[in-house]
Protein backbone atom coordinates (compact mmCIF):
# COMPACT_ATOMS: atom_id res chain seq x y z
CA UNK A 1 0.00 0.00 0.00
CA UNK A 2 3.08 2.24 1.08
CA UNK A 3 4.32 1.47 -2.57
CA UNK A 4 1.02 2.59 -4.12
CA UNK A 5 0.60 5.88 -2.08
CA UNK A 6 4.07 6.83 -3.10
CA UNK A 7 3.30 5.86 -7.07
CA UNK A 8 0.50 8.06 -6.96
CA UNK A 9 2.21 11.13 -5.26
CA UNK A 10 5.34 10.80 -7.97
CA UNK A 11 2.39 10.83 -10.70
CA UNK A 12 0.76 13.89 -9.16
CA UNK A 13 3.95 15.56 -8.98
CA UNK A 14 5.15 14.58 -12.74
CA UNK A 15 1.84 15.93 -14.04
CA UNK A 16 2.44 19.04 -12.59
CA UNK A 17 6.12 19.41 -13.50
CA UNK A 18 5.18 18.78 -17.28
CA UNK A 19 2.64 21.44 -16.93
CA UNK A 20 4.93 23.80 -15.36
CA UNK A 21 7.40 23.32 -18.16
CA UNK A 22 5.27 23.61 -21.09
CA UNK A 23 3.65 26.77 -19.61
CA UNK A 24 7.37 28.55 -18.99
CA UNK A 25 9.71 26.93 -22.13
CA UNK A 26 7.24 25.71 -24.41
CA UNK A 27 6.74 22.00 -25.96
CA UNK A 28 10.83 20.87 -26.45
CA UNK A 29 11.21 21.21 -22.48
CA UNK A 30 7.70 18.92 -21.79
CA UNK A 31 9.23 16.35 -24.53
CA UNK A 32 12.09 15.59 -22.20
CA UNK A 33 10.05 15.74 -19.07
CA UNK A 34 7.88 12.60 -20.64
CA UNK A 35 11.12 10.82 -20.96
CA UNK A 36 12.15 11.08 -17.94
CA UNK A 37 8.86 10.01 -16.56
CA UNK A 38 9.84 7.14 -19.33
CA UNK A 39 12.48 6.12 -17.36
CA UNK A 40 11.15 5.98 -14.20
CA UNK A 41 10.03 3.39 -12.93
CA UNK A 42 7.19 4.33 -10.68
CA UNK A 43 5.34 5.27 -13.64
CA UNK A 44 5.40 1.65 -15.00
CA UNK A 45 4.21 0.43 -11.39
CA UNK A 46 1.11 3.07 -11.93
CA UNK A 47 0.74 2.29 -15.63
CA UNK A 48 0.86 -1.76 -15.12
CA UNK A 49 -1.09 -1.20 -12.08
CA UNK A 50 -4.69 -2.56 -13.82
CA UNK A 51 -2.92 -4.82 -16.58
CA UNK A 52 -3.22 -8.28 -17.30
CA UNK A 53 0.61 -8.85 -18.09
CA UNK A 54 0.71 -12.66 -17.28
CA UNK A 55 2.06 -12.70 -20.89
CA UNK A 56 3.63 -9.99 -21.19
CA UNK A 57 3.35 -5.74 -22.23
CA UNK A 58 1.65 -5.23 -25.90
CA UNK A 59 1.27 -2.34 -27.64
CA UNK A 60 1.24 -3.42 -30.74
CA UNK A 61 0.20 -6.95 -30.74
CA UNK A 62 -3.53 -7.96 -31.06
CA UNK A 63 -3.28 -11.53 -30.34
CA UNK A 64 -1.07 -14.11 -28.55
CA UNK A 65 -0.36 -17.85 -29.38
CA UNK A 66 0.14 -19.75 -26.10
CA UNK A 67 1.60 -23.18 -26.25
CA UNK A 68 2.16 -25.69 -23.42
CA UNK A 69 4.23 -27.97 -24.92
CA UNK A 70 3.30 -30.55 -21.74
CA UNK A 71 -0.40 -31.15 -22.33
CA UNK A 72 0.21 -30.81 -25.63
CA UNK A 73 -2.78 -27.49 -26.05
CA UNK A 74 -2.77 -23.89 -28.15
CA UNK A 75 -4.32 -21.19 -26.39
CA UNK A 76 -5.59 -17.99 -28.17
CA UNK A 77 -5.88 -14.58 -26.39
CA UNK A 78 -7.27 -11.10 -27.79
CA UNK A 79 -4.78 -8.04 -26.39
CA UNK A 80 -6.55 -5.29 -25.84
CA UNK A 81 -6.09 -2.32 -23.87
CA UNK A 82 -4.03 -4.45 -21.53
CA UNK A 83 -6.44 -7.06 -20.78
CA UNK A 84 -6.07 -10.62 -22.25
CA UNK A 85 -8.81 -12.16 -23.07
CA UNK A 86 -9.36 -16.18 -24.30
CA UNK A 87 -10.50 -17.26 -27.44
CA UNK A 88 -10.12 -20.78 -27.05
CA UNK A 89 -8.32 -23.25 -25.77
CA UNK A 90 -7.28 -26.20 -27.64
CA UNK A 91 -5.42 -29.75 -27.66
CA UNK A 92 -2.54 -29.78 -29.99
CA UNK A 93 0.11 -32.31 -31.25
CA UNK A 94 3.57 -31.11 -31.13
CA UNK A 95 6.91 -32.83 -31.91
CA UNK A 96 7.88 -35.92 -29.96
CA UNK A 97 11.41 -34.43 -28.83
CA UNK A 98 11.44 -33.17 -25.11
CA UNK A 99 12.93 -29.56 -24.16
CA UNK A 100 13.84 -27.41 -26.43
CA UNK A 101 14.79 -27.45 -30.32
CA UNK A 102 18.64 -27.26 -30.86
CA UNK A 103 18.66 -28.71 -33.98
CA UNK A 104 18.05 -29.74 -37.62
CA UNK A 105 15.56 -33.00 -37.14
CA UNK A 106 15.35 -33.38 -33.59
CA UNK A 107 11.75 -33.24 -34.13
CA UNK A 108 11.46 -30.74 -31.42
CA UNK A 109 8.97 -27.82 -30.86
CA UNK A 110 10.65 -25.02 -29.83
CA UNK A 111 10.32 -23.17 -26.74
CA UNK A 112 10.14 -19.23 -26.91
CA UNK A 113 8.60 -16.24 -28.65
CA UNK A 114 7.83 -16.30 -32.47
CA UNK A 115 6.27 -14.27 -34.91
CA UNK A 116 3.99 -15.36 -37.19
CA UNK A 117 5.65 -14.27 -40.85
CA UNK A 118 3.05 -15.79 -43.36
CA UNK A 119 -0.22 -17.67 -43.76
CA UNK A 120 0.34 -21.04 -46.69
CA UNK A 121 -2.69 -22.32 -48.19
CA UNK A 122 -2.92 -24.97 -50.84
CA UNK A 123 -0.45 -27.40 -49.21
CA UNK A 124 -0.24 -30.89 -49.20
CA UNK A 125 -3.22 -32.34 -47.63
CA UNK A 126 -1.23 -33.38 -44.80
CA UNK A 127 -1.33 -29.95 -43.80
CA UNK A 128 -5.38 -29.61 -43.50
CA UNK A 129 -6.17 -26.33 -44.74
CA UNK A 130 -3.53 -23.72 -43.59
CA UNK A 131 -0.50 -23.16 -42.13
CA UNK A 132 1.10 -20.37 -39.92
CA UNK A 133 4.68 -20.22 -40.13
CA UNK A 134 6.57 -19.09 -37.25
CA UNK A 135 10.07 -17.18 -37.16
CA UNK A 136 12.32 -19.84 -35.58
CA UNK A 137 14.95 -19.80 -35.95
CA UNK A 138 14.54 -16.35 -34.23
CA UNK A 139 17.84 -14.27 -33.82
CA UNK A 140 18.05 -15.32 -30.82
CA UNK A 141 18.16 -19.04 -31.54
CA UNK A 142 20.80 -18.06 -34.47
CA UNK A 143 23.20 -16.32 -32.02
CA UNK A 144 23.00 -19.92 -29.64
CA UNK A 145 23.56 -21.86 -33.28
CA UNK A 146 20.46 -23.55 -33.34
CA UNK A 147 19.43 -24.86 -36.88
CA UNK A 148 16.21 -25.68 -38.72
CA UNK A 149 13.30 -24.34 -40.49
CA UNK A 150 9.68 -24.94 -41.34
CA UNK A 151 8.07 -24.67 -37.89
CA UNK A 152 3.77 -24.08 -38.33
CA UNK A 153 0.76 -24.26 -36.71
CA UNK A 154 -1.08 -26.21 -39.22
CA UNK A 155 -3.92 -28.43 -39.41
CA UNK A 156 -4.72 -32.22 -40.15
CA UNK A 157 -4.69 -34.17 -43.05
CA UNK A 158 -7.58 -33.60 -45.04
CA UNK A 159 -8.28 -37.80 -45.81
CA UNK A 160 -8.42 -37.93 -41.92
CA UNK A 161 -5.42 -40.61 -41.90
CA UNK A 162 -3.24 -39.11 -39.19
CA UNK A 163 -2.12 -42.05 -36.96
CA UNK A 164 1.38 -40.39 -35.54
CA UNK A 165 0.31 -38.36 -32.31
CA UNK A 166 3.76 -36.40 -32.90
CA UNK A 167 4.75 -33.95 -35.28
CA UNK A 168 8.31 -33.12 -36.65
CA UNK A 169 8.33 -30.03 -34.85
CA UNK A 170 5.27 -28.17 -35.73
CA UNK A 171 1.90 -27.53 -34.07
CA UNK A 172 -0.98 -29.01 -35.30
CA UNK A 173 -4.57 -28.72 -34.60
CA UNK A 174 -7.89 -29.67 -35.86
CA UNK A 175 -9.01 -28.35 -38.85
CA UNK A 176 -12.09 -26.89 -37.68
CA UNK A 177 -9.79 -24.93 -34.93
CA UNK A 178 -7.09 -23.47 -37.50
CA UNK A 179 -10.36 -22.16 -39.66
CA UNK A 180 -12.30 -20.89 -37.02
CA UNK A 181 -8.46 -18.85 -35.44
CA UNK A 182 -7.75 -17.71 -39.12
CA UNK A 183 -11.24 -15.61 -39.35
CA UNK A 184 -10.28 -14.19 -35.54
CA UNK A 185 -6.45 -13.51 -35.72
CA UNK A 186 -4.34 -11.46 -38.66
CA UNK A 187 -1.41 -13.31 -38.53
CA UNK A 188 1.03 -10.42 -38.59
CA UNK A 189 -0.01 -9.20 -35.22
CA UNK A 190 0.38 -12.44 -33.83
CA UNK A 191 3.20 -13.66 -31.47
CA UNK A 192 3.56 -17.46 -30.67
CA UNK A 193 5.17 -18.05 -27.04
CA UNK A 194 5.71 -21.63 -26.14
CA UNK A 195 6.56 -23.58 -23.01
CA UNK A 196 6.95 -26.88 -21.42
CA UNK A 197 4.98 -27.33 -18.59
CA UNK A 198 6.54 -24.69 -16.05
CA UNK A 199 5.74 -21.64 -16.98
CA UNK A 200 6.43 -18.53 -14.62
CA UNK A 201 4.63 -15.33 -15.52
CA UNK A 202 6.87 -11.84 -14.64
CA UNK A 203 5.18 -9.35 -11.88
CA UNK A 204 4.58 -6.80 -12.20
CA UNK A 205 7.60 -5.23 -10.78
CA UNK A 206 9.57 -6.98 -12.96
CA UNK A 207 8.18 -5.78 -16.22
CA UNK A 208 7.95 -2.00 -14.60
CA UNK A 209 11.88 -2.65 -14.08
CA UNK A 210 12.26 -3.94 -17.80
CA UNK A 211 9.85 -0.89 -19.44
CA UNK A 212 11.94 1.52 -17.82
CA UNK A 213 15.23 0.48 -18.57
CA UNK A 214 14.16 0.61 -21.87
CA UNK A 215 13.75 4.08 -21.57
CA UNK A 216 17.06 4.49 -19.58
CA UNK A 217 19.04 2.84 -22.35
CA UNK A 218 17.36 5.31 -24.78
CA UNK A 219 18.13 8.19 -23.24
CA UNK A 220 21.44 7.32 -22.24
CA UNK A 221 21.89 6.83 -25.89
CA UNK A 222 20.20 9.98 -27.28
CA UNK A 223 22.23 12.15 -24.76
CA UNK A 224 25.93 10.84 -25.54
CA UNK A 225 26.63 9.06 -22.33
CA UNK A 226 28.27 6.28 -23.60
CA UNK A 227 29.51 4.79 -20.24
CA UNK A 228 25.90 4.77 -18.98
CA UNK A 229 24.74 3.38 -22.33
CA UNK A 230 27.53 0.64 -22.89
CA UNK A 231 26.18 -0.77 -19.06
CA UNK A 232 22.98 -2.07 -20.49
CA UNK A 233 25.13 -4.15 -22.66
CA UNK A 234 25.72 -7.91 -21.53
CA UNK A 235 29.77 -8.75 -22.00
CA UNK A 236 28.02 -12.13 -23.53
CA UNK A 237 26.33 -9.47 -26.08
CA UNK A 238 26.26 -10.60 -29.79
CA UNK A 239 24.75 -8.66 -33.24
CA UNK A 240 23.17 -11.08 -35.40
CA UNK A 241 26.49 -10.61 -38.24
CA UNK A 242 28.59 -12.27 -35.24
CA UNK A 243 30.02 -9.32 -33.85
CA UNK A 244 30.84 -9.39 -29.75
CA UNK A 245 30.83 -7.19 -27.23
CA UNK A 246 34.03 -5.88 -27.43
CA UNK A 247 33.88 -5.39 -31.29
CA UNK A 248 30.63 -3.63 -30.62
CA UNK A 249 31.92 -1.47 -27.87
CA UNK A 250 34.58 -0.41 -29.85
CA UNK A 251 32.78 0.40 -32.64
CA UNK A 252 29.93 2.57 -30.80
CA UNK A 253 32.59 4.46 -29.00
CA UNK A 254 33.27 5.60 -32.41
CA UNK A 255 30.31 6.98 -33.06
CA UNK A 256 29.55 8.45 -29.59
CA UNK A 257 32.75 10.22 -30.22
CA UNK A 258 31.24 12.44 -33.29
CA UNK A 259 29.17 14.15 -30.92
CA UNK A 260 26.22 14.12 -32.72
CA UNK A 261 22.94 15.64 -32.08
CA UNK A 262 20.45 12.67 -31.94
CA UNK A 263 16.85 12.36 -31.70
CA UNK A 264 15.46 8.65 -30.81
CA UNK A 265 12.10 7.94 -30.57
CA UNK A 266 10.08 4.14 -29.56
CA UNK A 267 6.81 3.08 -30.38
CA UNK A 268 4.82 0.51 -30.22
CA UNK A 269 6.37 -1.12 -27.63
CA UNK A 270 5.85 -4.51 -27.09
CA UNK A 271 7.37 -7.04 -23.84
CA UNK A 272 7.09 -10.79 -24.15
CA UNK A 273 8.71 -12.97 -21.49
CA UNK A 274 11.13 -15.59 -22.88
CA UNK A 275 10.42 -18.86 -21.69
CA UNK A 276 13.42 -21.03 -21.43
CA UNK A 277 15.14 -24.10 -19.84
CA UNK A 278 17.13 -22.60 -17.31
CA UNK A 279 15.42 -20.74 -15.84
CA UNK A 280 16.52 -17.17 -16.29
CA UNK A 281 14.31 -13.61 -16.35
CA UNK A 282 14.71 -13.13 -20.14
CA UNK A 283 12.68 -10.80 -22.21
CA UNK A 284 12.08 -10.04 -25.66
CA UNK A 285 11.66 -6.24 -26.84
CA UNK A 286 10.57 -5.13 -29.88
CA UNK A 287 9.27 -1.46 -30.84
CA UNK A 288 9.10 0.86 -34.07
CA UNK A 289 12.17 3.24 -33.74
CA UNK A 290 12.78 6.50 -35.60
CA UNK A 291 16.34 7.64 -35.10
CA UNK A 292 17.71 10.88 -36.61
CA UNK A 293 21.61 12.68 -35.69
CA UNK A 294 22.67 15.71 -36.65
CA UNK A 295 26.52 17.63 -36.71
CA UNK A 296 25.27 21.07 -36.25
CA UNK A 297 22.50 21.64 -38.40
CA UNK A 298 23.63 18.94 -41.07
CA UNK A 299 21.68 15.74 -41.12
CA UNK A 300 24.14 13.01 -40.90
CA UNK A 301 21.64 9.53 -40.67
CA UNK A 302 18.35 8.74 -40.54
CA UNK A 303 16.83 5.93 -39.77
CA UNK A 304 13.46 4.04 -39.28
CA UNK A 305 12.27 0.45 -38.58
CA UNK A 306 11.28 -1.90 -36.34
CA UNK A 307 13.64 -3.32 -33.85
CA UNK A 308 14.54 -6.05 -31.88
CA UNK A 309 16.24 -6.48 -28.21
CA UNK A 310 16.86 -9.86 -25.82
CA UNK A 311 17.49 -8.78 -22.43
CA UNK A 312 18.13 -10.22 -19.28
CA UNK A 313 16.49 -8.88 -15.91
CA UNK A 314 19.45 -8.58 -13.46
CA UNK A 315 18.62 -9.50 -9.64
CA UNK A 316 19.73 -5.59 -9.11
CA UNK A 317 16.34 -5.03 -11.57
CA UNK A 318 18.73 -3.87 -14.16
CA UNK A 319 18.39 -4.72 -17.97
CA UNK A 320 21.53 -6.60 -19.72
CA UNK A 321 20.78 -6.81 -23.78
CA UNK A 322 22.48 -9.70 -24.83
CA UNK A 323 21.40 -9.63 -28.63
CA UNK A 324 19.97 -6.49 -30.53
CA UNK A 325 18.62 -6.68 -34.03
Amino acid sequence: MLCLIQANDFSEKALDSIVSSYRQAGWQQVEQKIQNVLADKRYWLIALQNQDIRYGYYENTSFLFISDKSKPSLSLYKVQNGQLTLQANVDALVGSGKGNKNISGDLTTPIGVYDLLNKLTKLDQYYGPMAFVTSYPNAYDKSLKKTGYGIWIHGMPLNGNRDELNTKGCIAIENDEITKFDKIIKYNNTLLITYEGNYIPPTKDEMASVLSGLFQWKDAWQKGDFNQYISFYDTNFKKPNGMGYKGFKQYKQKIFAKKEVKQINLFKVDVAPYPNEEGKKLFRITFDQDYTAFNGEKLTYRSSGRKELYVLLKPNGKISILLEE
